[in-house]
């Protein structure tokens, strides 16, 4: 199902939600070229990456009630981004996996991305080719599962022509 936050409206600037969604699915050959000259940055650990596990829940149908589905292998880290003399920026990152450095990067990125200075220039740098790379991933994904897929009307239209051609 799709959340609020993987539709964005045409010509908004994304909110951090919807940063945030992408920078956990974020491949992370496309987050160090693009946070590089910033992982020199003064930065505070508020929460050290680490890794635990979350409850899934599902929907029978996607609409019946909720149901425990299983655990997900989950890492955290929050931490704090010195922006200016007076300023610093609080980045928190939530990746799937185990991958410290993934939530490390996605973290950095969020401060990085609340500063209104840097937003542009990191959003055509770093969220832009994250958009292009998860849309292709989609469209891969679509083609190869529209492939497996039967068309049970036209099956069901041939073997009724078929009966009618045996009672001839």
């Amino acid at each position: 199902m799709f959340q609020a936050f993987d539709n964005a409206g045409a010509g908004r600037p994304p909110e951090r939600a919807q940063w945030m969604a992408l920078l956990a699915r974020a491949p992370l050959d496309l987050l160090e070229p693009a946070l590089h000259e910033h992982l020199g940055r003064p930065a505070r650990w508020l929460r050290a990456p680490e890794t635990g596990l979350m409850m899934v829940q599902g929907r029978a149908g996607g609409t019946g009630e909720r149901f425990n589905l299983g655990e997900i292998t989950v890492t955290r880290c929050a931490l704090r981004v010195e922006a200016g003399a007076d300023e610093a920026a609080v980045g928190v990152g939530y990746v799937l996996g185990r991958s410290q450095r993934h939530v490390h990067l996605a973290a950095l990125a969020d401060a990085l991305l609340q500063d209104p200075a840097q937003h542009a220039a990191l959003d055509a740098t770093l969220l832009e080719p994250v958009r292009r790379h998860l849309a292709d991933v989609q469209m891969r994904r679509s083609v190869r599962a529209a492939s497996t897929k039967v068309d049970f009307f036209t099956v069901a239209r041939e073997s009724a022509g078929t009966d009618e051609e045996d009672s001839e």
